[in-house]
C-alpha cells in the first residue's frame, strides 16, 4: 500500500522535497562513512589516472602548437572524472532498485522527488571532493591555471555542470538496469566512451572518422572549455567545434539534462510497472 502525504501549498511542498531529499542525502553520506576504504580508493583511483598519464606517458606526448603536456592533461582528466562518475550513480541506483530499497522509499509519505534529489546532492558532493583531490594532485605535479580565480571558478562550474548531466543519465540507466550483468556491461562501455575524447590527445592525431567522434564527445567540449578558462594549452583546430568550446560545454549538459531528466523521473514514477 502506498501512503500519500496530505495536500500542501507549493511552498510547503518545495520545503518538504528539500527536507526529505536531504534525509536521503544523509543516508548516502552515512554509507560513505561506514565504508571509508571504498570512498578513499575511488578518490585515489582518479589521482592515479592523472599521475600515470602525467608521469608515465607524458614524456612521449606533445601538445599541438606547443605547451606543457601536464597543463593540457589536468583539465582533461578533471572532465574525464566527471563522466566516469556516472558509473557510481547508476550502480548505486540500480542496487537500491534491485534490493527493493527504492520501492520502500516510494511507499513512505515522503516527497516523490526526494530519492532522486538526494542521490543528485550526494553524488555532486562526491564530485566536489574528487575535483579537490585532483586539483591538489595537479598542483603538486606543477599544473597551474593562468586566467585568475574567476576563470578557474567558471571552469569548475562547467565541470560540475557536466557531472549534473551525467547524474540524470546515470539515474535513468540505474532505473532501467535489472541485472548485475547489465550493470557490468554499462561500466565497461563508459571507459571507451570516456577515452574517445580530447582528454589525453588531440583529435587531429586520430584517424579522421575517429577524430570526428572525439570532437563531438560532450567530454571534449568541457575539457576544451576548461582549458581555455584555466589558460592552459588546448588541442587547437580550425573547425566550428574547436572554435566554440564554451558554447558547446553549456549546450551538451543542457541537452543531456533535457533528455534524461524527464526520462528518469518518468521511469521512477513507473518503477513498479
Amino acid at each position: 500500500m502506498t501512503l500519500t502525504a496530505p495536500s500542501r501549498s507549493p511552498l510547503a511542498r518545495l520545503r518538504w522535497a528539500f527536507t526529505d531529499g536531504w534525509t536521503i542525502t544523509r543516508r548516502d553520506l552515512t554509507h560513505w562513512a561506514n565504508q571509508p576504504v571504498q570512498f578513499v580508493v575511488n578518490l585515489l583511483f582518479s589521482v592515479m589516472v592523472l599521475l600515470m598519464f602525467g608521469f608515465l606517458f607524458g614524456g612521449a606526448m606533445s601538445v599541438p602548437g606547443g605547451g606543457d603536456y601536464q597543463d593540457f592533461l589536468v583539465p582533461g582528466v578533471l572532465a574525464l572524472t566527471m563522466v566516469f562518475g556516472v558509473e557510481a550513480t547508476f550502480t548505486a541506483v540500480s542496487t537500491d532498485a534491485q534490493r527493493g530499497v527504492t520501492d520502500r522509499f516510494r511507499s513512505l509519505p515522503m516527497a516523490p522527488s526526494a530519492v532522486v534529489l538526494g542521490r543528485c546532492t550526494a553524488d555532486l558532493l562526491n564530485a566536489v571532493l574528487t575535483l579537490a583531490a585532483l586539483v591538489v594532485a595537479g598542483l603538486l605535479m606543477g599544473w597551474r591555471w593562468h586566467n585568475g580565480f574567476a576563470g578557474a571558478l567558471a571552469a569548475f562550474g562547467l565541470l560540475l555542470l557536466l557531472r549534473l548531466a551525467m547524474l540524470w543519465l546515470g539515474i535513468y540507466l540505474g532505473l532501467v538496469t535489472r541485472s548485475p550483468e547489465a550493470v557490468m556491461a554499462l561500466q565497461i562501455l563508459v571507459w571507451p566512451l570516456g577515452f574517445l575524447s580530447n582528454a589525453f590527445v588531440a583529435p587531429s592525431t586520430m584517424p579522421g572518422w575517429l577524430g570526428t567522434i572525439a570532437e563531438w564527445n560532450p567530454l571534449s567540449a568541457t575539457a576544451a572549455a576548461t582549458r581555455e578558462l584555466f589558460g592552459n594549452p588546448g588541442w587547437g583546430g580550425e573547425g566550428w567545434l574547436a572554435q566554440h568550446p564554451l558554447l558547446l560545454a553549456l549546450l551538451w549538459p543542457a541537452v543531456l539534462t533535457a533528455v534524461f531528466c524527464p526520462l528518469a523521473i518518468r521511469r521512477y514514477r513507473n518503477l513498479s510497472r
